[in-house]
């Protein structure tokens, strides 16, 4: 049971050398050479490590995507999914290097998510110098998911809709793995009034603002704590000066769902919209980004069983539910067998102080290697 972890241990440097590495080749969603550059090396690495192969899948607007497999047979495969587009600019690294301090690793993308990518190859690695017997793996990872994963979400879809399981490679919780995880609806409100004087015809106009305001009281008076369900206006622009009541007027609205049923709800209700004024002309365009992931009783045997591993290898595992969606969404909405935050322990995602916990490296990527090892008869 330990000799996984064991391996894992004795190989603490050559895993820190990678996370330096994959940190300091940087690769923002948006910026395609830098993107396809650290694809094409990532491809070399992957199959170093593992002796699998690796696809590469073109894309226009997008970096490459990856898909590495490893082993082959007709028993259902395991579906490894993350990503290695960061949120930060490329230069960042300018002003927040990696760097080593005490047990952390801090630099931009270091926990969000290249170390998980790093405990994900090592695991699979770990099994082969060990000696350990696994079904067929298939590693998907995009370059697109900070920008919720446009050009990914069918190849996702497709592997998922295959695999007996999805272990997805996200940053954990504080620790915790996530066994729920909140739909993300993303839409537009624009408000069409009528301009005018504000100090000669104030009477003659209907402003966009106002409506616009009143919309977000209405809005913001859906969000729910018993249901978790959330609803964000975190945008709003409008009119062109102070004296002129405004003609225009528009908001950037952020919804997050617990459930499918609650997503469909709140969609019909946000796209129903209708003005207060009766002047006023109300446009909302949007929907769902990503689909809650729901805890399932799937997801509730992975994540008990992922708990009697981690204390095989002398840790203990907790479970959570967050706000935040990840690819393990999409993965959920063909198949319920889903459990995300396996990636690394640390904090500060998309924060000046992302940083990794390094001695929590080589734990979690054993509890990857044992399940790769065994989740099949879990799920079966």
């Amino acid at each position: 049971m330990t000799a996984v972890l064991d391996y894992l241990e004795r190989q603490r440097e050559a895993m820190l050398r990678d996370l330096r590495e994959f940190v300091e080749r940087e690769s923002p969603s948006t910026d395609k050479a830098r993107a396809d550059a650290f694809a094409r090396f990532l491809a070399g690495r992957a199959e170093h490590l593992t002796g699998g192969e690796v696809k590469v899948v073109s894309q226009d607007d997008w970096g490459d995507h990856l898909l590495l497999r490893v082993g082959g047979g007709e028993d259902p495969s395991i579906l490894l999914v993350g990503h290695y587009d960061t949120v930060w600019p490329a230069g960042t690294l300018g002003s927040m290097p990696f760097r080593l301090e005490g047990e952390c690793a801090y630099g931009p993308g270091v926990f969000d998510m290249k170390c998980g990518l790093v405990q994900g190859l090592w695991a699979i690695r770990a099994l082969h110098e060990t000696g350990r017997e696994h079904p067929p793996l298939v590693f998907l990872i995009n370059s697109d998911e900070e920008m919720g994963s446009p050009s990914s979400r069918g190849l996702i879809e497709a592997e998922a809709r295959r695999a007996a399981a999805c272990l997805i490679l996200e940053p954990s919780f504080h620790g915790a793995l996530k066994t729920a995880r909140k739909g993300v609806g993303i839409f537009s409100l624009r408000v069409t009034g009528r301009a005018s004087h504000a100090g000669s015809e104030p009477f003659e106009g209907v402003s966009a603002i106002e409506e616009i305001c009143r919309q977000t009281l209405d809005l913001h008076a859906q969000t729910n704590p018993r249901t978790g369900t959330t609803v964000n206006v975190g945008v709003i622009a409008g009119g062109t000066r102070a004296n002129v009541v405004a003609a225009e007027a528009r908001a950037e609205i952020d919804l997050r769902v617990a459930s499918r049923a609650e997503a469909e709800r709140m969609t019909a209700l946000i796209l129903g919209l209708r003005p207060h004024h009766p002047e006023a002309r109300v446009q909302v365009e949007g929907g769902m980004n990503r689909p809650p992931m729901e805890r399932t009783p799937q997801v509730v045997r992975l994540f008990a069983h992922a708990r009697e591993l981690a204390r095989d290898l002398g840790f203990e595992l907790e479970e959570a539910a967050v706000g935040g969606g990840s690819d393990g969404n999409f993965c959920a909405t063909v198949n319920p067998a889903v459990v995300d935050g396996l990636g690394a322990v640390g904090d500060g995602a998309h924060a000046l102080h992302e940083h990794v916990l390094i001695p929590h490296m080589a734990p979690r990527a054993a509890l990857v290697a044992r399940l790769l090892e065994t989740v099949v008869e879990v799920v079966r």
